[in-house]
């Protein structure tokens, strides 16, 4: 009989860990996993998740509120004691703290957790910063086994003393490997976004919270424009900011040059439509956008953030910069537009680079290699 895993996520919002956490759900080996999923309410993936039995905690939010977050751990808890998994899986950092408590005190045999990029940055008060980084910490000690998606992230999470070397493994945050570079309609896609013969698409994939930085990207979209006439900015994804930064751009004379255009559901394809790919994320875990543009061939710029550092070698396939450093990051952007054949170098680059690692279907073979060895050390039998 197949083990009961269940997945536990904060909310099914547009994100890495969202749709590779809804992708492993789905096509774990159901001759040996009964898989369901666990979230708070909203977000623009709820409803979204297929065959895979959902299961909403109204009290589980994003947002930090101590009688709410009590609500959602005892939620989790009662359905934890209900359902009686043998292997609990959380993913995003206020479920990870929330449901592994719980499952610790359900009595859960097996707990993973992964880290999709940390809670806690050293743009956060100090307080609040160490707070976060002692409750990783005690709930590491109950935790069989901690992913990381980023070699950096795991290297953060040792020197921080956050659980122990020999629980630690490292499992990219895959994607569809094949479905990259797509294939024609390069022109199509780039009159959808406005931009005409002999001008040059700088594109980013993020959403407007403070972590993508989408300020960032207008005051670098603002920079390199005033240098590169015919260089146009495009910010693909959404978010509840969305029109303020859409009418930020316009009101610093940006309204052909930085685009937000929304959440698309055509990213590949633009992609192979861009000239370069742009991330001003503030801090990452591994940006699976980073992934998905060097697989379309773009050349990338990007702040020197934890998952970053993993894939992007200098001048080779990309130039890097210190986070929060704009002129840097601009004048790199800069760089590449002005030279076409530095373009078709680091174009070539990016192609070249080994994403072997990050095919999603890997991603969950390995996943599934992880659960059968711990659920055999600690000689779970199935309890279905």
């Amino acid at each position: 009989m197949p083990f009961k895993i269940i997945h536990i996520i904060t909310k099914l919002e547009l994100g890495g860990a969202q749709s590779n956490t809804i992708y492993t759900a789905a096509h774990l080996d159901k001759e040996h996993f009964l898989v369901s999923l666990v979230c708070g309410p909203g977000g623009d993936l709820s409803g979204k998740t297929g065959d895979t039995n959902t299961i909403t905690v109204p009290f589980l939010r994003r947002e930090v509120n101590p009688f709410r977050d009590g609500a959602a751990l005892l939620e989790l808890y009662l359905l934890l004691k209900k359902e009686k998994p043998d292997l609990v899986h959380t993913h995003s950092s206020k479920a990870g703290i929330l449901a592994r408590a719980a499952a610790r005190l359900a009595g859960v045999p097996v707990i993973v957790h992964t880290f999709h990029g940390f809670g806690f940055h050293d743009r956060q008060n100090f307080i609040k910063r160490r707070l976060y980084i002692f409750l990783e910490k005690l709930c590491a000690r109950f935790t069989d086994a901690l992913i990381f998606v980023s070699a950096a992230n795991r290297e953060t999470a040792l020197s921080l003393g956050i659980g122990s070397p020999e629980r630690y493994h490292l499992i990219r945050s895959g994607i569809k490997l094949s479905n990259y570079p797509s294939p024609g309609g390069r022109e199509k896609k780039r009159a959808e976004l406005g931009v005409a013969p002999g001008e040059l698409a700088v594109i980013s994939l993020a959403n407007t919270k403070p972590q993508k930085n989408p300020r960032g990207f207008i005051s670098i979209a603002q920079k390199a424009t005033s240098a590169v006439k015919n260089a146009k900015f495009i910010f693909i994804g959404g978010g509840a900011e969305l029109d303020y930064f859409r009418r930020l751009a316009e009101s610093l004379g940006l309204k052909n040059k930085c685009i937000f255009a929304g959440w698309r559901a055509d990213t590949a394809e633009l992609l192979a439509a861009a000239d370069i790919f742009l991330l001003a994320s503030l801090w990452e875990g591994l940006p699976r956008s980073l992934v998905e543009a060097f697989a379309s061939g773009l050349p990338a710029v990007c702040y020197k953030t934890d998952g970053v550092g993993d894939l992007i070698k200098e001048g080779v396939n990309g130039f890097s910069a210190t986070p929060g450093d704009e002129a840097e990051l601009a004048a790199a952007a800069e760089r590449i537009l002005r030279d076409p054949g530095l373009r078709i170098k680091l174009a070539e680059g990016a192609r070249a680079t080994d994403l072997s690692a990050f095919d999603i279907d890997l991603m969950v073979k390995q996943q599934e290699g992880l659960y059968l060895g711990l659920l055999s050390k600690k000689s779970v039998v199935s309890s279905q």
